[in-house]
């Protein structure tokens, strides 16, 4: 009986989303405000000429988003020190996530435009397609009509770190609704965007304590880091830690370069090196090396289907006027 019941629950909250993710729809804002994904899509444009690192930045703030209560932009709003409350950005695993300041000028001008109608979810979602795109990755068109949720707590936070195993990281993915092949291709993400140097100076130093470097790395690459790591002055603030291009090749345009890397033992993270290693991503790793737009294909399908995962829709959630804190 028990069986049964869990089967049910677990049949119903698949239904359920499936519906939910069902409301949202290419073109959502066409009546309500037409200039919407213009007006997202210019602003993204001109940022990127200035700093095509806000490719990474997106793509990893979207992800967080996602990943935490589902795509609803929680990880937008602002801690509350009046309330005690410290929100999803003031996490430990959001530490280094950025980008919140484009997210806040595109709300500001789709607010003149358009006031109370365009979601801090959907200028996320959106302003991540156009990022992908401007970087050389697929175009997709993806579905809009997301809320903003109503909940931003840190204490929910339970993003799976760069040391994990690839068995835990697809855990999470499941968790979520993604498969196997979902968190290859979204790991693929790591083909642009850096890491700082507490992330993974532990592989070429002191590996699992033994003293030495992980021997799946490059030593080229372990010279290069240990070196890039270890300075003189001891680093005072998040800015002066230093940091390293995630691909080592192509580090600002979305391609299959990140899996070429990680199969000549490339990887910086220690998650992105055993995508290439362990029997049950290996296998996909070396298709996407070969194949650029297997990949490609693959990386547009599992953005659309990130994007859905628990939104909300209808009447749920509300649309922000600022996208740093709840409506009053």
């Amino acid at each position: 009986m028990k069986i049964v019941t869990l089967l049910l629950v677990f049949l119903c909250y698949f239904f359920n989303q499936d519906f939910v993710s069902a409301q949202l729809k290419v073109g959502f804002y066409s009546s309500s405000c037409p200039m919407a994904e213009t007006i997202v899509k210019s602003v993204v444009k001109e940022k990127f000429k200035s700093d095509h690192s806000i490719t990474g930045a997106l793509l990893r703030l979207h992800f967080h988003d996602c990943g935490v209560r589902g795509c609803d932009a929680s990880i937008l709003i602002d801690s509350d020190p009046t309330n005690n409350q410290t929100s999803e950005k003031d996490s430990n695993p959001n530490f280094t996530v950025r980008g919140y300041e484009l997210i806040d000028e595109i709300k500001k001008k789709l607010e003149v435009n358009c006031p109370s109608t365009v979601s801090c979810a959907d200028i996320i979602t959106l302003a991540t397609r156009d990022v992908v795109s401007l970087a050389g990755g697929p175009k997709y068109t993806i579905p809009t009509g997301r809320r903003d949720g109503l909940v931003s707590n840190a204490s929910e936070v339970d993003l799976p770190g760069p040391n994990r195993s690839v068995p835990e990281i697809l855990a999470f993915f499941k968790t979520l609704g993604l498969n196997k092949n979902d968190m290859v291709t979204l790991l693929g993400a790591h083909t642009v965007g850096v890491t700082h140097c507490f992330f993974f100076q532990s592989r070429v130093s002191n590996f699992r304590g033994t003293e030495k470097p992980d021997p799946t790395m490059d030593p080229e690459l372990v010279t290069k880091l240990f070196k890039l790591c270890n300075t003189s002055i001891p680093p005072t603030t998040l800015d002066d830690v230093p940091t390293t291009f995630l691909d080592q090749n192509t580090s600002f345009v979305v391609d299959n370069q990140f899996y070429k890397q990680i199969l000549l033992k490339k990887g910086v993270l220690k998650i992105d090196q055993e995508l290439a290693l362990d029997k049950l991503s290996a296998p996909i790793v070396s298709r996407f090396a070969a194949n650029g737009n297997a990949f490609r294909q693959s990386f547009a399908k599992a953005m659309v289907k990130m994007g859905s995962i628990n939104v909300l829709v209808g009447d749920d959630g509300e649309i922000r006027k600022n996208c740093r804190v709840f409506n009053k």
